[in-house]
């Protein structure tokens, strides 16, 4: 399974942006849910649709030291067997067949890994950039 991003000192990072300029952590917030926004675009044509409730709960969400994507809700509790599959209904008598890495979410992380990278990579440097800190 492919490894979520994992950025040691974002949260000292976003403080000390914060220090020098109060909107610099928003528009470092916004440019990483850019990066994940690739991955709710690529999984959301395939999530399958009847009343197209599934696909719609692809959302990116964020705080100050986070930016995720999420999928499901209290409308679609269904959502994580659509991706992971496994056993539901009555008796367990509707079956779709279990992917540990998923058919969405996952699955279109792994598919645009580099291109999520890239972006977040770029987001952080662009920060950096215009709070006036020298980057190499």
């Amino acid at each position: 399974m492919i490894e979520p991003i994992k950025i040691d000192g974002l949260a000292s990072f976003t403080r000390n942006l914060r220090r020098l300029d109060a909107e610099l952590p928003k528009t470092l917030r916004v440019a990483m849910n850019d990066a994940a926004q690739v991955v709710v675009d690529w999984a959301h044509p395939r999530v399958p649709r009847r009343s197209g409730r599934a696909a719609r709960s692809l959302r990116v969400a964020s705080t100050g030291k986070a930016v995720r994507v999420r999928a499901g809700g209290k409308r679609v509790p269904y959502f994580a067997w659509l991706d992971f599959g496994g056993r539901v209904g009555r008796g367990r008598s509707v079956s779709r067949p279990y992917r540990k890495q998923g058919r969405y979410l996952w699955a279109g992380y792994a598919a645009k890994s580099d291109e999520v990278r890239r972006r977040t990579e770029r987001a952080l440097l662009d920060a950096a950039k215009s709070a006036g800190v020298e980057v190499d």
